[in-house]
């Protein structure tokens, strides 16, 4: 221990940081395990079964597990933290802004980004004068991150939330589109779509080109979280 300790000093001299300090590991250790652990289950077992893009899912664990990083490595001051979050901020900014990143996406984006945040800042501190340790404890910890894990899994269970999934048509028989028959637009929308739809919503008219903008609602489990079932034209490659 002795060795280590002259180590640590020698080097701390030397180049501004130590060998090796246990108590620090083992805490940063706890924190990866926890942190990636719970990004992990929320990123595969909430997100991905409904979307299948491994692309976001990629995007959520490095994403995560590098704001992590930042903020446990630069945590012991509020500039560095403050700083560390900003290149996530600027990330965002440059990156997120020239492509249209659907709101599912985003959401649990920056639901694993508060994960990270709140395993990489959670710390206690003890108080010798008072004898007492302040700050956050591993069980509130434990249960912030179960709290997460709830939340996607409520977002995500379709018997506490049921959600039907929609589609943006431009529909070319606006000859339907009246109210007096809903019917016949219904039954022409499921016989081209093969979908079974539970309500329908006309938009904008275009007379000129004889089209409208119809949005139809349907239950499809299998399509319910496709980042592309909301979006009304074709994206740039």
């Amino acid at each position: 221990m002795d060795f280590l300790q002259n180590m640590n000093q020698e080097m701390g001299d030397v180049i501004g940081m130590t060998l090796f300090s246990p108590e620090q590991f083992v805490s940063f250790l706890i924190r990866f395990v926890l942190n990636f652990s719970v990004v992990a289950i929320i990123a595969r077992v909430f997100y991905y079964p409904k979307s299948h893009r491994r692309d976001y899912m990629f995007i959520f664990m490095i994403m995560a597990m590098s704001i992590f990083m930042l903020v446990t490595l630069m945590g012991e001051n509020a500039l560095n933290t403050g700083a560390a979050l900003g290149l996530f901020a600027i990330f965002g900014i440059i990156r997120y802004r020239t492509e249209a990143v659907p709101i599912r996406e985003m959401t649990y984006l920056f639901m694993l980004v508060a994960v990270s945040v709140v395993n990489a800042l959670g710390k206690a501190d003890y108080h010798p004068k008072s004898d007492i340790w302040e700050g956050t404890s591993l069980v509130t910890m434990l249960f912030a991150n179960l709290m997460f894990v709830f939340l996607a899994w409520m977002y995500e269970s379709r018997k506490l939330m049921h959600s039907n999934c929609s589609k943006y048509i431009r529909y070319d028989n606006i000859a339907l589109i009246t109210p007096d028959k809903r019917a016949e637009l219904k039954a022409d929308l499921e016989k081209r779509t093969g979908l079974k739809i539970e309500r329908i919503e006309v938009g904008t008219l275009d007379f000129l080109k004889d089209s409208a903008l119809i949005r139809i609602f349907y239950d499809e489990p299998s399509e319910r979280g496709s980042s592309v079932e909301e979006m009304t034209k074709m994206p740039r490659v």
